[in-house]
């Protein structure tokens, strides 16, 4: 009774609405892994789905293994005659679709789309078999091949079924919604765009064709009908213009909508969304939008958080965008990979620049091996690159494609397959930089359009101090590069030392987050002023999950895994940053047990008003050592110790209680 329901409210959906009708998949799997010898062990699943929350939660091990999702599609006889597609928005890492035992495509790659047409091999008014066999294992010729973040395993975003009439827009152009809209000139207060469409058909060589754009206000700013031809395989180009356009920009994030539709009927409809704008990266040490110059604010974001991995869900990017609003960074570094489209989306709307990484990336561990010099290691790397930049090219927040990150010029030549990345990059999209992340001498650092060096000075190696060293290098050497910086440090918030020293020998388990705060204090003294360097980046928002750590974390977070605590560095970010809402903040709270009766009181104050701290009621006199920072070094303390500052109508308090240590008596 069930089937005959559902395939009910099928037919029902699909006589009201337009002749594309998509449907969520997301229901009803069984899960069973590849080893298991009986579907008896199937478990019923929802999606987004992942394989390795156990691990995740310290009860299981991370299985790096091949598994098996399953579920009956009924198709109804009324569908005869339309083409059906399914679209999967993500499967970690390959993935093998089976619709009624044929074979329907492989994808190998975890982060992109990929649709496949199943028509051939539906049966109409009666159940359909679909199987996906999906595997994490790590692939010598499936990038990434080395990298720090687990790869969870699973549908772990959603899939969709679409079906559409004989003529459509095709679903097909690399994961897609088959629509590009190409600005091609800005002069005059004029927009002169290109939309370029991909239509397939089994049937005809031409087609109807219109397009309607409408303005930020919903207005119709632009609409034609036209004829085209249909070429499997190359685009139909619409050009348009829009005068006085409302220009897309991190403080006026205008969007615009194209629909293409077919046919005198409505035979098929795609809408998108887009903005209008200039990126100009001429300049060795600026990046403008609509010619004004963004000093970028960035921040590292990895796939994943506590009790779902990579199992994300709408709620959680809007959790996490609210993070990121909240310490005013203005762009996101999608590491390894990109983010769900859900994610881009958001930022088109919040006006937040973003970086995509292609999963050309090499982890911090010796053994390594990032790059095969093979056809089949080389061809995944230039399909996965243009799954980015096509199925991403129409968001406007997107500034810059990333095409490596931290290689090694060692070995095999890596160079000539960097620069068929960088060039298929500009070939696909000319409008935008590229961009490579080092840590590494070379030649490496001159195939993408910017470089940002990844630095760790004054954490395992070096003080601190050393970055005014380096910088200088930089001016000498390499001034004529577009040139940003990342950094970061891990810090754990159960790890509050009391050593005034760093050991000479840092231990992997060795995370205090004292010493991450004044590694990012330090940093914020010595760069964020430096006018070389286009940007800085933090590495990373959040804390992520990477079972080659010792307890399965990467600390190097400014928010923890879970996303409940905040660090200290988080809030000096906030102070430097958010011009929105000033911040007043104490460092140091989860350490108020301590042993010396002369303590250090740190804070960072954005207020407008000059900060007053009081320890005991008692006034004390403060310093400002650096933009936001302030100190109040040799404060007597003895028991407990209540610590507040004021600025104006802000303040913020801390308790510490002094716990000194006897000597052990002579003899015991």
């Amino acid at each position: 009774m069930k089937r005959y329901i559902i395939a009910l409210l099928i037919m029902v959906s699909a006589t009201a609405a337009a002749a594309r009708t998509v449907y969520s998949l997301n229901d009803n799997w069984q899960f069973f892994y590849k080893l298991e010898t009986s579907s008896d062990y199937a478990r019923h699943i929802s999606l987004p789905h992942t394989w390795n929350l156990d691990a995740l939660a310290g009860a299981g091990h991370y299985l790096q293994t091949t598994a098996n999702y399953s579920r009956d599609i009924y198709v109804p006889s009324e569908w005869s005659g339309k083409r059906l597609f399914l679209k999967f928005y993500g499967v970690q890492s390959i993935a093998d679709v089976f619709v009624n035992g044929h074979h329907a495509g492989e994808h190998r790659g975890g982060w992109t789309a990929f649709t496949f047409e199943i028509t051939p091999f539906i049966q109409y008014g009666q159940n359909n078999s679909l199987v996906v066999v999906v595997s994490n294992a790590y692939q010598n010729d499936v990038l990434p091949t080395s990298s720090e973040v687990n790869l969870y395993g699973g549908i772990y975003r959603e899939v969709e079924l679409i079906v559409t009439e004989q003529t459509t827009v095709s679903p097909l152009y690399y994961g897609s919604d088959g629509v590009l809209i190409n600005q091609l000139n800005f002069a005059d207060n004029k927009v002169d765009a290109t939309a370029s469409v991909w239509v397939t058909s089994t049937l005809d060589r031409a087609c109807d064709l219109y397009i309607t754009v409408r303005a930020p206000t919903g207005e119709v700013v632009y609409s034609r009908y036209l004829k085209g031809r249909i070429e499997e395989g190359r685009p139909i180009d619409i050009p348009f213009s829009i005068d006085e356009p409302l220009l897309w920009s991190c403080e006026e994030p205008n969007l615009y909508t194209v629909t293409i539709g077919i046919g005198p009927r409505q035979e098929d409809e795609v809408t998108v969304t887009t903005g209008f704008r200039q990126i100009d990266f001429s300049s060795p040490s600026a990046l403008k939008i609509n010619g004004t110059r963004i000093p970028i604010h960035g921040v590292t974001l990895y796939h994943d958080r506590a009790a779902i991995a990579s199992a994300l869900r709408t709620l959680h990017y809007d959790e996490d965008m609210e993070l990121i609003n909240d310490i005013g960074a203005n762009a996101v570094r999608s590491a390894t990979g990109p983010h769900s489209q859900y994610f881009y989306d958001c930022c088109d709307r919040n006006g937040t620049l973003v970086w995509i990484d292609t999963p050309f990336t090499r982890a911090p561990f010796l053994s390594d091996v990032s790059y095969f010099a093979t056809n089949r290691f080389r061809n995944n790397g230039l399909q996965q690159l243009r799954e980015i930049i096509i199925q991403n090219y129409n968001h406007p927040s997107v500034v810059m494609w990333g095409i490596s990150s931290l290689v090694w010029e060692r070995g095999d030549n890596v160079l000539e397959f960097l620069r068929q990345l960088n060039s298929t990059a500009k070939t696909l999209d000319p409008s935008r930089p590229t961009v490579a992340c080092s840590n590494q001498d070379g030649d490496i650092n001159f195939v993408s359009d910017m470089i940002v060096w990844q630095q760790d000075l004054g954490w395992e190696r070096g003080t601190i101090d050393d970055i005014n060293v380096w910088r200088e290098k930089l001016h000498a050497d390499w001034g004529n590069l577009r040139s940003a910086v990342a950094y970061g440090a891990p810090g754990s918030i159960e790890q509050q030392s009391d050593e005034a020293v760093k050991p000479a020998r840092i231990d992997p388990r060795w995370l205090p987050e004292r010493w991450q705060t004044e590694f990012h204090e330090g940093y914020a003294r010595n760069i964020l002023s430096d006018s070389l360097f286009w940007g800085v980046w933090i590495n990373n928002m959040f804390e992520f999950g990477s079972v080659r750590y010792t307890d399965g974390i990467a600390h190097a977070g400014l928010v923890t895994f879970d996303r409940k605590d905040r660090k200290d560095a988080y809030y000096l970010y906030r102070a430097l940053w958010n011009r929105r809402s000033p911040t007043l903040h104490i460092t140091e709270k989860r350490r108020n047990m301590r042993q010396d009766t002369i303590q250090q009181v740190k804070f960072y104050s954005s207020a407008a008003e000059a900060p007053v701290l009081t320890v005991n009621k008692d006034t004390i006199a403060t310093r400002q050592i650096a933009p936001c920072q302030f100190i109040s070094d040799s404060v007597v303390m003895k028991g407990r110790n209540e610590i507040v500052v004021r600025a104006g109508d802000l303040s913020d308090r801390n308790s510490i209680v002094i716990v000194v240590m006897m000597p052990k008596e002579v003899g015991r």
